[in-house]
């Protein structure tokens, strides 16, 4: 469609300071992990997108994006059908931008330059109107950290286990003491290490899980009435609640909303 390559690698070491990819990748496709010379913006105009690094994972939709810095390991998985545009900046380019992965609001400007510039040549004239939009870009490309579906690791082997079984069943009965016995600890155990190794509250974490599913669920089609069945909830209105109290958006909300 852009006439342009989809091999990441070839984004690498072009001599320009900013190279844009555009990729259509279809509900479900997997990317494992991988990094890159370069410093990454990974957007997705439709759909929605997990990012995970050994620190944690990120749910973003097409309000959003996630910063990777050069050397970050990394992997991506999509769910609905998502239209990626990726850019890729040398990290002389990118100084004062996030050291960490971060999630970035994606303002309306931002987004037409992106979806301008995948349509660039890579080696487009720098002294040219191409050139010049993609200097505008880097001007604009100040990433302001929102708020995220984050799901930081413990890196903990019995902590590590309790979060992968919960983020399978995040709709479960997980009270306090079925989560320690779960990880096999006491629930005074418990309460003291997680914080500790992940910077959230157990009951924190099992909500950004059940967000997290409900996100990956609704962006893939799910109706709300079988997201919030799917996550334990009574009624939609009581999921719809929750989501819009920690989201600050309704559900259909969270894919449409304006960054502004």
């Amino acid at each position: 469609m852009f006439g342009k390559s989809e091999d990441r690698e070839d984004y690498q070491r072009v001599p320009r300071p900013l190279a844009a990819m555009a990729r259509d990748l279809p509900d479900g496709h997997h990317i494992p992990t991988h990094h890159h010379r370069r410093a990454q913006l990974i957007y997705g105009a439709s759909g929605a997108i997990t990012v995970s690094t050994e620190r944690g994972l990120w749910v973003v939709p097409a309000s959003r994006g996630v910063w990777v810095p050069a050397g970050v390991d990394h992997a991506m998985t999509c769910t609905g059908a998502v239209r990626m545009r990726t850019l890729y900046i040398e990290p002389q380019a990118a100084t004062g931008l996030p050291a960490e992965p971060t999630v970035v609001s994606i303002t309306p400007l931002l987004r037409e330059l992106i979806v301008a510039a995948a349509r660039v040549p890579l080696e487009y004239d720098l002294q040219g109107r191409d050139g010049r939009l993609m200097d505008l870009l880097l001007l604009e490309l100040e990433p302001h950290p929102v708020p995220a579906l984050h799901l930081p690791s413990p890196g903990d082997r019995d902590l590590d286990a309790l979060c992968s079984a919960v983020r399978a069943d995040p709709g479960g009965d997980w009270t306090t003491a079925t989560a320690a016995a779960h990880a096999h600890l006491s629930t005074r155990s418990l309460q003291r290490r997680f914080p500790a190794a992940t910077g959230m509250t157990l009951a924190h974490w099992i909500q950004q899980a059940r967000l997290i599913r409900a996100v990956t669920l609704l962006a893939a089609g799910t109706p709300v009435t079988a997201v919030a069945a799917d996550l334990g909830y009574a009624t939609p209105s009581a999921f719809t609640a929750m989501f819009r109290r920690t989201l600050g958006t309704t559900p259909s909300g969270y894919f449409t909303a304006d960054p502004g």
